[in-house]
């Protein structure tokens, strides 16, 4: 006896529509993806690139906004070298900077019209647990990362300093001769 058994009629047609629309699905998933992991990494640079678009800003700048009051900021200034008072016990540090314009034709000069004018904008900078550093000195460039306290204190946590004879003409030959 012979045996029967009944299959249904496979449809060729319609098992490669099903399988376009899944390959045309993960295609779209995968598209999809793509977008949405190219625009993340656009959003970084770009706001990475904003954020540290300056690399600091003046005193004038921190002293008349109030919005930079308790903000991370890196500022710059001109060094007053009667203001530096140093605790070796503790490591406190204090000194007062003055604004130095933003743009100059000579930075040795610029320090040195901004330290000797007594109508520059003046801040006051206060750092603790640091060792004194060398070339904190008058005229000094100061660049400070910190924030600024109600007060109208900068409360500084990094410290990095231009020694001002290397932004003279002749200063090379001062320091070789020094020798």
């Amino acid at each position: 006896m012979a045996q029967l058994t009944w299959e249904k009629p496979v449809d060729k047609v319609k098992i490669e529509e099903k399988l376009k629309r899944s390959s045309n699905n993960n295609r779209l998933k995968f598209l999809l993806g793509g977008l949405l992991i190219l625009g993340a990494v656009i959003y970084l640079a770009l706001s990475g690139t904003l954020a540290g678009a300056r690399y600091f800003i003046s005193v004038n700048e921190v002293v008349h906004n109030p919005d930079y009051v308790g903000q991370t900021v890196r500022i710059t200034g001109a060094v007053l070298g009667e203001s530096i008072l140093y605790d070796a016990n503790t490591g406190d540090l204090a000194f007062t900077i003055a604004h130095i314009p933003d743009e100059y034709p000579d930075l040795a000069t610029a320090l040195n019209e901004a330290v000797n004018d007594p109508t520059r904008t003046q801040l006051k900078i206060f750092m603790e647990k640091q060792v004194m550093p060398d070339l904190l000195q008058h005229e000094a460039q100061a660049i400070l990362t910190g924030k600024i306290g109600a007060d109208g204190v900068f409360y500084g946590s990094e410290l990095n300093l231009k020694c001002p004879s290397r932004f003279e003409e002749d200063g090379a030959a001062k320091i070789q001769n020094a020798e």
